[in-house]
């Protein structure tokens, strides 16, 4: 029943018409692979502040929308936490946009900033806890050495000193450096104090936070602690557990924007152009040998044995299509990574949910081309 030759010997024995199915193949499997590897570079650039932020529990107003559409509230609600049992310590965190000039060219163009208490600690970032002491000085800020090119050589610069630019039209520093990266909402980030976020932000007051970060004892219940808080503090404010946040996040960009969908849309045109093409090569190889399929009818073979065959040639042409594919598709990875600096890389996961989606692909176009093969009547040859 399983006569795998017979299947192979059918796909091989036109050589070009396999190489431009195996062609169309690994090209829907490399659409396929994009989409997914940039839909999954969106939420992993898009939660790498969230996921850089140390606290357990995490206060936001119920405005805010996402990092890049945060609405303030009074940071009052962030110390009337301190009365829950089991929180340890507080940290509000402040965040906006401002133009950076470029100290090379002169050129603008907007930066995330993030403001904190030095004294609190607030991010994993051991560059942080290393210029604590610079940073509470006037104008001081880190540059995150992995924003995009436009904003300057910063890193290069920071070899010989400090660098001098301007920030929000206000003088800067940049002390030191740390590693965030850029996202689909700001190309780069500057970590500064809070007092200096409030010199950027002239219009904004000291009360008035972002994020407001909690850090519970080693021993709490974390969902225990966040049921309290909820219970205490009124609707204007949400907390969540830190992985919550994330998934805020990412919701976010998941359902409120059209880059998700696009994404998604663009993994169905894949799956769509590759069953075109694996259903116009099978019904053409159906279509050549209707005459040896009607002969083997007449010699007492059954439709089922006949269309296992074509779906066996199908599962060959998504296995022989999928490792090309795959191959191009880690190449494009890196080229990616390389000129966005967007996190875009190969999970296992996903390419065995691509290997499994082209199989289905492939299985379909087989499906539909094998009534083509019922056709085939013995009479039709004698």
């Amino acid at each position: 029943m399983f006569n795998i030759p017979l299947a192979w010997l059918q796909l091989s024995r036109e050589k070009i018409r396999l190489l431009v199915a195996l062609a169309g193949i690994a090209f829907a499997v490399i659409l396929i692979f994009m989409q997914l590897g940039f839909q999954e570079a969106l939420y992993d650039s898009a939660t790498r502040f969230h996921q850089s932020l140390q606290g357990d529990l995490v206060l936001i107003s119920t405005r805010s929308k996402s990092l890049g559409y945060m609405s303030t509230f009074s940071w009052r609600r962030l110390y009337q936490t301190l009365g829950v049992s089991g929180v340890d310590s507080i940290s509000p965190i402040y965040v906006g946009f401002r133009d950076w000039r470029n100290p090379i060219d002169g050129s603008f163009r907007a930066i995330f900033v993030y403001g904190f208490e030095p004294g609190r600690a607030s991010f994993r970032f051991p560059e942080v806890t290393q210029h604590l002491s610079q940073l509470q000085l006037s104008e001081n800020i880190l540059f995150d050495q992995a924003s995009r090119e436009t904003y300057g050589p910063i890193r290069e610069r920071m070899e010989q000193g400090a660098i001098a630019t301007e920030l929000g039209g206000r003088s800067v520093q940049v002390v030191g450096l740390f590693t965030l990266g850029p996202s689909f909402a700001a190309d780069g980030n500057v970590i500064t104090s809070d007092s200096n976020f409030l010199r950027l932000f002239p219009e904004r007051n000291l009360g008035e936070i972002d994020i407001g970060l909690i850090q519970l004892q080693p021993q709490a219940d974390i969902q225990l602690a966040l049921q309290q808080i909820q219970a205490i503090l009124p609707e204007d404010v949400r907390v969540f557990t830190h992985t919550d946040f994330i998934e805020f996040e990412k919701n976010y960009w998941r359902t409120s924007t059209s880059i998700g969908f696009i994404f998604m849309l663009g993994v169905g045109m894949g799956l769509i152009v590759g069953t075109v093409i694996v259903y116009q090569i099978l019904y053409s190889d159906v279509s050549d040998h209707l005459s040896e399929y009607a002969t083997l009818k007449a010699m007492g073979y059954k439709n089922l044995y006949l269309e296992l065959v074509v779906f066996q040639e199908a599962i060959l042409l998504a296995v022989l299509g999928f490792i090309p594919g795959f191959s191009l598709s880690l190449g494009l990875y890196d080229l990616t990574q390389s000129a966005t600096l967007l996190p875009i890389e190969m999970k296992a996961m996903r390419a065995l949910t691509v290997l499994i989606l082209t199989i289905v692909m492939c299985s379909v176009s087989g499906l539909i081309a094998v009534r083509r093969l019922r056709q085939a009547d013995p009479a039709d040859i004698f």
